[in-house]
C-alpha cells in the first residue's frame, strides 16, 4: 500500500483529492495537515468523508511527512518549493498541485507570481503532469507539477492541431470560463454567492498566471514560438470549466479534423472526443477524471472552433494528481478514477 500525505487538507482541492483517495484500494491516508486545524478530525470539517477518513489535521513538518511515500500539495503558490528539497533528499515523491514547478524559467515564474524561486534548480527536474503527453517520464519522476485547471482544458483541445501544425501558431484564442471553485477555498467579497449569482464577466484580460504555462506546454508540442490570446471567465457555477479555443487552419483544403482527433485521444482513458456536431456539457463531467471535446469548423471555413470541458477540481487539479500518482507507482492509470460524471 501506498502511504500518502496530503499538505493543505482544508480546500476544496484537498478534500476533492481525500474524497478519490478514501476509495482508492491501493493507498493508506496516513498524513492530512492544515496549520490552521490542528488536532481537529477531517470529518468534522467535512462531513462527507465521514466513515470514509480517519484522521485529524497535524501540522506540516519534513520529519511526520517522511513518514510517508507521497506528499501531495493542495497549497498556495509558494508552499511547496520551501520544503521540496527536503523531502526529495528523503526519498519521498511529490506531487505538486499548485503552479510552483509548472515553469521552466524561473525569472518567468518570478514574474507572474511576485517572487523569486527558491529552487530553480528544480525546475528543469520536475516533470509536467500532463498524461497525455508526458506519460513516459512522469513514470520515472520523482517532482511532478500538476497542470493548472485552464491549461488542462485549453491544452488538451488546441493539442491535435498544433502538434500537426495545421493552424497558425501565433493567432491561437482560448475564450475560457470557470466555475468558482477556481478560486479556491477562502472569504473574498468576489466569491460570494450575492456578488457571482446572476453575473458574468471575464477577468485577467491583461494577463492571466495560466498563459504562459498553456503556452510553454503547446511550444513544447511544435517546437515554434505560440501566439495565444487566453481570457478567462467566472460564471456563477460551483464547478467545471469550458474552453472554446479558436485556430485559424494553415490551408483551406478538406482536413479530415474529427479523424485526428479521434486518432490523437483514441488510447486516452480520460479524454473523450465526442461526435462530430456536439456541443459539450460542462454537467456531463462534474466529478469525473474526464476531459470532452468536439471538433467544429464552421461553414466549412478556414477557421477551427474547439470545445472542451473539465471539471476543475478533478481533471483540472485532484483528479489528475491521482492519475499521475498511479502511472508514479506503477499501477493501472485508471484506479481509483472510475467515477462517472454526476448528471444532472
Amino acid at each position: 500500500m501506498i502511504k500518502i500525505a496530503i499538505v493543505g487538507g482544508t480546500g476544496y482541492t484537498g478534500v476533492e483529492l481525500l474524497r478519490i483517495l478514501a476509495l482508492h484500494p491501493e493507498v493508506i491516508i496516513h498524513t492530512v495537515t492544515s496549520r490552521a486545524d490542528v488536532g481537529k478530525r477531517v470529518d468534522d470539517m467535512y462531513p462527507n468523508l465521514r466513515g470514509f477518513v480517519d484522521a485529524e489535521f497535524t501540522e506540516p513538518s519534513v520529519e511526520s511527512l517522511a513518514e510517508c511515500d507521497i506528499v501531495f500539495f493542495a497549497t498556495p503558490n509558494g508552499t511547496a518549493m520551501r520544503m521540496a528539497q527536503a523531502l526529495l533528499e528523503r526519498g519521498l515523491k511529490i506531487i505538486d498541485l499548485a503552479a510552483d514547478f509548472r515553469l521552466t524559467d524561473p525569472a518567468v515564474w518570478e514574474h507572474w507570481y511576485g517572487e523569486p524561486h527558491v529552487c530553480p534548480d528544480l525546475l528543469h527536474e520536475a516533470v509536467y503532469g500532463l498524461p497525455e503527453v508526458n506519460r513516459e517520464r512522469i513514470r520515472n519522476a520523482r517532482l511532478l507539477a500538476n497542470p493548472g485547471c485552464y491549461p488542462t482544458a485549453v491544452q488538451l483541445g488546441l493539442l491535435p492541431l498544433v502538434e500537426q501544425r495545421l493552424v497558425h501558431l501565433d493567432t491561437l484564442i482560448a475564450d475560457a470560463k470557470s466555475g468558482v471553485s477556481g478560486a479556491g477555498r477562502k472569504a473574498e467579497i468576489p466569491m460570494l454567492m450575492s456578488e457571482t449569482g446572476e453575473s458574468f464577466k471575464a477577468y485577467g484580460v491583461k494577463g492571466h498566471r495560466h498563459l504562459p504555462e498553456i503556452r510553454q506546454g503547446l511550444e513544447q508540442a511544435c517546437g515554434e514560438p505560440i501566439g495565444l490570446t487566453f481570457v478567462p471567465h467566472l460564471v456563477p457555477m460551483i464547478r467545471g470549466i469550458h474552453a472554446t479555443l479558436y485556430a485559424q487552419l494553415v490551408t483551406s483544403a478538406a482536413l479530415d479534423l474529427q479523424n485526428l482527433y479521434e486518432t490523437r485521444y483514441r488510447d486516452e482513458p480520460f479524454v473523450d472526443v465526442l461526435p462530430a456536431g456536439s456541443h459539450p456539457d460542462t454537467r456531463n463531467v462534474r466529478g469525473s477524471n474526464r476531459c470532452q471535446i468536439a471538433v467544429h469548423r464552421p461553414q466549412g471555413g478556414d477557421t477551427v472552433v474547439i470545445l472542451s470541458v473539465i471539471d476543475n477540481l478533478v481533471k483540472g487539479a485532484a483528479g489528475q494528481a491521482v492519475q499521475n500518482m498511479n502511472l508514479l507507482f506503477g499501477l493501472e492509470e485508471t484506479t481509483g478514477l472510475r467515477a462517472i460524471g454526476v448528471y444532472p
